[in-house]
């Protein structure tokens, strides 16, 4: 295992550092390192040495590791978001929100039909196929996005707190949806229905809210002294607790690790504390793992036919069109400029490894076949790869 975990470490890291010299952020780098030294490249060449340095036992502590890792990152972006600006832009955020998830979901129907019949996977019904294929469509994202504004600085400008508020939202509303879509299966465990998963998640909402309110009048008069050991663990397992709320709830643990951070009180020396603490290892130690992780599990060379690729750059168009043309709609609606608005739908079109996630589901669950689930992983790169770019022709720049 310390083996592998050095080589996924230097791989990726040199990775990223290729990637930022070419223009783009550190994570599209650090995806591609997971490619490498998956059955694409690494497996494809050396599978003996594959199979014997990234064991069953070795991908199960990189689970660990990635899950740790992602949540905490998670929780110290909450930490620095600016609510003033979140506050301000509510409005922008909420309809930007539904016309990014509206318009790439119904688009996605379009594509139901030609593609349940051209790339079959198991018995599923069209309505659970057309459900996962629109949440893959219309996701974001979410902790991509957040490091791509974080590389950028411009997680607490307005626009940050925007693109980060109306993903989040996408979000709740795509993992909700494959709530729905996951318990259309014939094969669905027995659990909470989705009503139950809705009510318990108002109840943890109410609690956070209650937790915070009760935090920032406690802190009025105790807030000037730097954040001590003990606070440190405390704020990591109240993060932790949150994050596994979540998740039991139904809704995926990354949004629980975002709202605690939220929820910290919003004290400087406190917030600066958590950050040269904790930065350094997460960004360096343990996100890496998250992004090889899905990485060394995706299979490149099963884009082997003219067809295939077809299919794939229409499925890349239509996710382009519906993710990037909806969040535009939205933020024009609000009386946004252009340049925001169309910076905005970038951002939103980020779909990354949280789509990855999505797409592994759908395909354990036998909704998609693997060819179809290749294609959608180009598609998750390409939107990602292509907002560093876009950001870059509108001269959006952080303070």
């Amino acid at each position: 295992m310390l083996l592998a975990m050095a080589i996924v470490l230097l791989v990726t890291l040199l990775c990223g550092r290729v990637a930022q010299r070419l223009g783009q952020a550190r994570v599209i780098g650090e995806m591609a390192g997971g490619i490498l030294l998956g059955p694409s490249l690494l497996g494809r060449f050396a599978p003996a040495a594959t199979a014997q340095i990234f064991t069953p036992a070795v991908l199960s502590s990189f689970e660990v590791l990635s899950a740790v890792g992602l949540v905490l990152y998670l929780f110290l972006i909450g930490t620095e978001m600016d609510l003033g600006h979140l506050r301000m832009q509510r409005a922008t955020a909420s309809l930007t929100s539904l016309c990014s998830i509206v318009l790439p979901f119904g688009l996605a129907l379009l594509l139901v039909a030609p593609l349940h019949a051209r790339f079959p996977a198991g018995v599923v019904s069209p309505l659970a196929f057309a459900l996962f294929l629109g949440v893959a469509m219309s996701i974001t994202a979410f902790p991509v996005l957040a490091r791509i504004l974080e590389e950028r600085r411009l997680t607490a400008t307005p626009l940050g707190a925007t693109a980060l508020l109306s993903a989040a939202v996408d979000d709740v509303a795509a993992w909700t949806l494959l709530a729905v879509a996951l318990a259309l299966l014939p094969h669905a465990a027995a659990g909470p229905t989705v009503g139950r998963r809705l009510v318990w998640l108002v109840a943890y909402l109410v609690v956070m809210a209650v937790g915070a309110a009760l935090a920032r009048r406690f802190l009025r008069g105790n807030g000037g002294r730097s954040l001590s050991v003990t606070g440190l663990g405390v704020a990591v397992a109240v993060a932790l607790l949150s994050a596994y709320a979540t998740d039991a709830i139904g809704v995926h643990p990354l949004f629980g690790a975002f709202l605690a951070g939220v929820c910290f009180p919003r004290v400087a020396r406190w917030q600066q504390g958590l950050r040269e603490r904790l930065d350094a290892t997460v960004s360096t130690v343990l996100l890496p793992f998250f992004f090889a992780l899905t990485g060394m599990r995706t299979r490149l060379d099963l884009l082997n036919s003219p067809r295939v690729w077809v299919w794939t750059a229409v499925i890349l168009a239509v996710a382009v069109a519906g993710k990037m043309g909806g969040a535009v709609l939205g933020a024009r609606l609000t009386g946004e400029p252009w340049q925001a608005a169309l910076a905005l739908g970038a951002l939103l079109n980020t779909r990354g490894l949280v789509e990855l996630i999505v797409l592994n589901i759908a395909r354990n669950a036998g909704v998609f076949s693997p060819t179809l689930f290749t294609m959608l992983v180009v598609m998750a790169l390409a939107t990602t790869a292509m907002t560093t770019p876009l950001l870059n022709a509108l001269g959006v720049r952080g303070d």
